[in-house]
């Protein structure tokens, strides 16, 4: 038989899908994203016992007082293991999940049972749907909508869809035929029909078929704890993976809790809804004769008015608690501000570890954080739509060579922060005779056949497959086992406890190594390659959106004992208290937090300057650098302590303001051309602090579109293109004086152009407007500036040297400042922007606009953290 690409088929499909109908994924998942948050935050939004109240009253109405106390008990206890918020998430995710898929199943059923030709098309369809492994479903879920909360909804209304369709044909289709023929006998129509003589006495069906539909959506939210769903999923998932009995235990109980409440209240409101259901429960009711309080169900207006007291105190505490939080946190050292910054990670050692200690650093620097356990697929999918701000755990180039490769388009590389590691083959040192890779090859019986590996999809999974056993002949001898990292490390202590040979994939660092006494087989060949590095990995946009975080995470690193350490503390604190174990490291280090996320301002930004409280009187005048450098200084000399005052003035005044000592320094002198001629006259009165900036260009410059001037000499007659005129800014400026006396000189243009003076807004305003409408227009321009980048223009090449070679940007002041500022003196003769540094800085000021310039400055400073310690060191 030919191979069938069934396969191909489907990945061809859903690679169009993703590629046509991207708008459709966004809006569903916004809809039940929004539907998940609303929902989840009125559960979840109260204190836990008065919820777990509201919950016992629900039961007190539809089953009586026992179920009623045994409520509220289960609901203290998922407390009181901790797993409130979890239990929340996931009851949330059913209630969404459920409500779907009732409001769809429900009506197909019904279509279903009065059409015999839908009935037979759609039971196909249930079959596969209720036949197809659960996991399946996972996977287009997270394709099409990233992981999270959606794809969890999305396979759980599929998974839990064919119960609620089939229970409702078979409700309606049992209903005795004679009740039917007798109702249209008497000329009911068929719409009454349904609602007055089928759905009332197929309602017991009905309701049993939304119970089951409740029951599987409860089961696939738990699965979807792999595709990041949170919730108790999440829970069980971690303690699948990481082997956490106690952790599997508890999270267990919270799900059975959840799921004997949904299923024992979602068959008691049958009692509620349905004529029968009321009739055998009065039935049972009038022949108790021993407690028969216990019987005994208030109406529901006495049931709503307790929901309603409960919620209204369970809201009130919750606004009550919401303001003390927010303000203890008005009062911390708040760099986030309340930002919400999503991690994820494999259940790695390495992983778990740095991730928890992001988390815990995070938190202390004012941000709001959440954390997603997933299989390196999923997560690497998730970190590339941006659902997954960053994780700590790329191993690369060989171990996730396939995610870096498919996702490298959609993700930032922030850098190794632990390295290099290896990669090896592992057995006990009680295991003789084996000590190389090369000893393995034919005593494949004395470790049954098997190697014992991790995750199927790892990166080292790939290379043992096809290159490890490959170079050493071990193909056909050795099965190579895919598990779980904690599966693994389990068969190596169950191993070890017996003494038996056991063979397992390992890599360094691991503690795994500290706890038992192992042996790395040898690796002659380099058949798993050089050591790696562990890098932070980050969707595109993130350092646009956390900018200070991202600066953080290009700078982290950690030690192999400072790694071991955090491992081992984690280790000790046990299952589900990482960032207690993080914690604890963290006392034993400290000073770790502030050099990891240095605060802006603080981290020796917040030190007081030996020239503290003194003022600095600054000017500038409107050109781009100098306001940039000017309102960075600004803060930068607050934080340490001085005083300051802008003024903005023309250069004229600005210079003689300098040089008679009103004003102390500005940082935007062009030397040796621009500034020149003030440079000339008040050069005795003045103090050259140096460059911190160059070299510069000056240029006249043309909009691209402009064809056929790409030179000062293509202007030479072409003076009627650009109506004879050439926009200038102002008539003061340097670059003016050059431009008339000795540029239109130089190539012929005297006469033909006239150099209008304006200021620099508005020669940007008159080539914004001609770019605008594709007009030709000629202006004055430097490098650097933000206007490349935000326009595509060419400057005029200047073959001739009429422009004179590039300038420097020096810092230039008062005389006598060295004598006033002798701290700052320092600093400035030190003071350097790179290229990249200047033009972030100006990008950042145009975003905040005009009168927020020091806002904006301040906003790169906190994206550029060390800026501060970097350009005002205090001894």
């Amino acid at each position: 038989m030919p191979r069938l690409s069934f396969g191909s088929w489907v990945e061809d499909a859903v690679d169009w899908l993703q590629s046509n109908l991207t708008w459709i994924f966004d809006f569903i998942k916004t809809v039940l994203g929004g539907m998940y948050d609303g929902v989840n935050a009125v559960l979840s939004g109260g204190d836990a016992l008065l919820m777990a109240g509201i919950f016992a009253v629900v039961a007190f109405w539809l089953r009586g007082v026992i179920p009623a106390v045994l409520t509220f008990v289960g609901f203290a206890l998922i407390d009181s293991l901790a797993l409130w918020d979890e239990a929340m998430a996931t009851l949330s995710l059913v209630v969404v999940a459920a409500v779907i898929t009732i409001v769809i199943a429900v009506p197909t059923g019904i279509w279903a049972a009065r059409n015999n030709r839908v009935g037979a098309a759609l039971r196909p369809v249930l079959d596969v749907m209720q036949t197809m492994p659960a996991f399946v479903y996972l996977i287009p879920g997270v394709m099409f909508f990233g992981v999270g909360v959606t794809p969890g909804v999305i396979a759980t209304i599929v998974f839990a869809m064919p119960p609620g369709v089939r229970m409702t044909e078979l409700g309606i289709r049992q209903v005795d035929s004679e009740l039917v023929e007798a109702a249209e006998a008497f000329g009911t129509t068929p719409k009454h029909t349904l609602t007055r003589v089928q759905l009332p006495l197929a309602l017991p069906t009905i309701m049993a078929g939304i119970n089951q539909v409740i029951m599987l959506a409860l089961s696939m939210v738990v699965i979807g704890g792999m595709a990041g769903a949170g919730g108790l999923g999440e829970k069980v998932y971690a303690a699948i993976t990481q082997l956490q009995v106690g952790l599997a235990a508890e999270s267990g109980i919270a799900v059975v809790i959840l799921a004997m409440y949904l299923d024992r209240m979602t068959g008691a409101l049958n009692e509620r809804v349905s004529p029968l259901g009321r009739r055998a429960a009065a039935k049972v009711a009038a022949g108790a004769r021993r407690l028969k309080f216990t019987h005994y169900k208030p109406g529901t207006a006495v049931a709503m008015t307790g929901v309603v007291v409960l919620a209204l105190v369970a809201g009130g505490l919750n606004i009550a608690g919401s303001s003390d939080s927010k303000a203890a946190q008005a009062d911390a050292s708040d760099v986030g501000k309340g930002q919400k910054i999503n991690m994820g990670y494999i259940p790695w050692d390495e992983g778990i570890a740095s991730t928890f200690l992001w988390k815990e650093i995070l938190e202390q620097r004012g941000y709001e954080t959440g954390i997603t356990q997933l299989d390196a697929g999923p997560l690497y999918s998730g970190v590339a739509r941006g659902d997954i701000d960053f994780q700590t755990d790329s191993w690369l180039p060989t171990t996730h060579k396939d995610y870096w490769d498919k996702y490298s388009d959609q993700l930032d590389d922030l850098g190794s922060w632990y390295g290099p590691t290896s990669l090896e083959l592992t057995v006990p040192s009680y295991v003789k005779g084996i000590d190389s890779l090369e000893d393995l090859k034919g005593q494949g019986k004395k470790f049954d056949g098997k190697i014992i590996g991790i995750e199927a999809s790892a990166g080292m999974m790939g290379t043992l497959n096809k290159k490890v056993l490959k170079e050493y002949g071990l193909e056909g001898e050795y099965e190579v086992v895919s598990s779980s990292t904690s599966s693994m490390l389990a068969e190596l202590n169950a191993s070890i406890k017996k003494k038996e040979p056991v063979v397992v994939t390992l890599w360094s660092p691991h503690w795994a190594y500290g706890k038992h006494d192992l042996k790395k087989l040898k690796d002659p060949k380099g058949a798993w390659g050089k050591g790696e590095e562990v890098h932070t990995v980050a969707h595109k946009g993130f350092a646009k959106k956390a900018p200070a975080v991202a600066e953080w995470l290009k700078d982290f690193e950690l030690t192999e004992d400072q790694l071991t350490g955090l491992e081992n503390e984690i280790q000790n604190a046990g299952q589900g208290k990482e960032q207690d174990g993080v914690r604890a490291w963290l006392k034993k280090n400290p000073g770790l937090v502030d050099k990891l996320a240095p605060v802006p301002g603080g981290a020796g930004g917040s030190q007081q300057g030996k020239d503290a409280g003194k003022t600095v009187n600054m000017g500038y005048f409107p050109w781009d650098e100098a306001i940039a450098s000017t309102y960075l200084w600004q803060n930068m000399l607050e934080d340490r302590g001085y005083r300051t005052t802008v003024k903005q003035l023309d250069p004229g005044p600005l210079y003689t303001g300098l040089a008679q000592g009103q004003l102390d320094v500005q940082f935007d002198s062009w030397l040796p051309t621009t500034h020149k001629d003030y440079w000339d006259r008040y050069e005795d009165d003045l103090t050259d602090l140096g460059s911190w900036y160059g070299p510069t260009s000056l240029e006249l410059t043309v909009p691209s579109y402009v064809k056929g001037i790409d030179s000062l000499e293509d202007l030479k007659g072409q003076g009627k293109k650009f109506d004879g005129k050439i926009i200038g800014i102002e008539s003061s400026a340097g670059m003016m004086g050059t431009l008339n006396k000795k540029v239109l000189k130089e190539y012929g243009l005297e006469g033909e152009y006239e150099v209008v003076s304006s200021s620099t807004s508005s020669m940007l305003a008159e080539l914004n407007r001609s770019i605008k409408k594709k007009e030709p227009v000629v202006v004055t321009l430097w490098s650097p500036h933000w206007a490349y980048g935000k326009h595509d223009l060419k400057k005029l090449k200047d073959p001739k040297g009429a422009w004179g070679e590039g300038e420097q940007i020096h810092t230039v002041a008062k005389k006598d400042f060295a004598k006033d500022f002798p701290e700052l003196t320092g600093w400035l003769k030190d003071f350097e922007l790179s290229e990249a540094q200047l033009a972030s800085l100006e990008v950042e000021l145009q975003k905040g606009g005009a009168g927020k310039e020091k806002e904006s400055a301040r906003r790169w400073m906190d994206a550029n953290p060390d800026v501060v310690a970097e350009l005002t060191p205090v001894s």
